[in-house]
C-alpha cells in the first residue's frame, strides 16, 4: 500500500480532494491528510499560487517522507485588478492591515463580521464591488496543484486550473465554502454554493487541475 498526504488543513477544501481523487486512486493507494503525521500547515509565504502549493507539498512530503499533494487556490476578481488572488483565505485581515494598498477604501458605514473570516471577506467583497455592474463584476477561481512523488523532488508536478464566473450582489446558497455564494456560475445560471456537491467536484478549478494531475501521473 503506497500513501500520499493530502497537505491541507482546511477540512472541506480536503474533502473536495478526496471526492475527486477517491473516485479515480488505484486499490494500492492510500489518500490521507497531513495531519495524520501531526503536520502543521506550511508558512505560505510564496507570490503566487504555484509558488505556495510547491511550498506546502514539499513541507508535507519532507516530514511524511511520502509522495504528497498540495493546492493553492483563490479568486481573482477583475475589477480589483486581480485581488484578492493568493490573499483569498484572508482577504478582509490583509485589507484592514493596510496589504491591498491599490484597492479603494470602504465606504462610510461598512460594517464587516470579524469573527468570521468566511463572511467577513465576502462581506468586504461586496462592499468594495457595491457600485460596480454586472457587466464589469468579472472574476475566477484559480487552482495549482503541486505534487511531490517523493522528498526532495526536483521536478515536482504542477497542473493548473480556471473556472470563470462573475460575483453576483448579495450570497445565494448553503453549498461549498469561502466566495462560494458569491461566485456566479454561467453554464448553471446559479452561484457555486447552489450547486450540488457532486456537480462542483465536475465543474471546480480544483477539479480541473486535480484531472490534469490525474492524465499525467496516474496515482
Amino acid at each position: 500500500m503506497t500513501t500520499i498526504v493530502i497537505a491541507s488543513g482546511n477540512r472541506k477544501k480536503l474533502l473536495e480532494l478526496q471526492a475527486v481523487l477517491h473516485s479515480r486512486v488505484s486499490p494500492t493507494l492510500k489518500l490521507v491528510p497531513q495531519s495524520d503525521f501531526n503536520i502543521a500547515d506550511a508558512v505560505e509565504d510564496g507570490l503566487s499560487f504555484v509558488e505556495n502549493a510547491i511550498i506546502k507539498a514539499r513541507h508535507a512530503s519532507t516530514l511524511s517522507g511520502q509522495p504528497a499533494i498540495a493546492d493553492d487556490s483563490g479568486i481573482e476578481v477583475d475589477a480589483l485588478g486581480g485581488a484578492p488572488g493568493i490573499y483569498s483565505a484572508r482577504f478582509a485581515s490583509h485589507y484592514l492591515h493596510g496589504g491591498f494598498p491599490a484597492l479603494p477604501t470602504l465606504p462610510a458605514g461598512a460594517v464587516l463580521v470579524r469573527d468570521n473570516p468566511d463572511a467577513n471577506n465576502n462581506s468586504l467583497l461586496l462592499e468594495l464591488l457595491r457600485e460596480v455592474p454586472d457587466a464589469k463584476r468579472s472574476a475566477r477561481f484559480q487552482c495549482a496543484i503541486a505534487m511531490f512523488r517523493f522528498p526532495g523532488d526536483p521536478m515536482p508536478l504542477i497542473c493548473q486550473g480556471a473556472w470563470e464566473g462573475r460575483i453576483v450582489h448579495e450570497p445565494h446558497g448553503v453549498h461549498g465554502f469561502g466566495y462560494d455564494p458569491l461566485f456566479f456560475v454561467p453554464t448553471h445560471g446559479c452561484t457555486s454554493a447552489t450547486l450540488t456537491p457532486d456537480v462542483k467536484t465536475a465543474l471546480s478549478h480544483r477539479a480541473q487541475a486535480l484531472q490534469q494531475l490525474l492524465s499525467r501521473w496516474p496515482l
